[in-house]
């Protein structure tokens, strides 16, 4: 791990240890999302998980999917 890696990582976790406990489950919740939003999984996993959300009817009507957004 580089210096510069490990005085971020000490910084993130300072700012953690600094956190009132009631609030880490929603910080490990923005967190999870944070890096699944900025990683990419591999096309075969995202099809293989889209596939199985479709087989398992977790699916939503084409009309519903322009709710809130706003197109100008």
């Amino acid at each position: 791990m580089s210096t510069a890696t490990k005085i971020c990582r000490d910084k993130v976790l300072a700012e953690i240890d600094a956190l009132p406990e009631e609030y880490l489950p929603f910080l490990l919740q923005m967190m999870r999302a944070f890096r699944e939003s900025v990683t990419l999984k591999p096309a075969e996993e995202s099809f293989r998980q889209g596939w199985c959300e479709a087989q398992s009817g977790m699916t939503s009507p084409v009309e519903d999917l322009w709710d809130d957004i706003d197109a100008q």
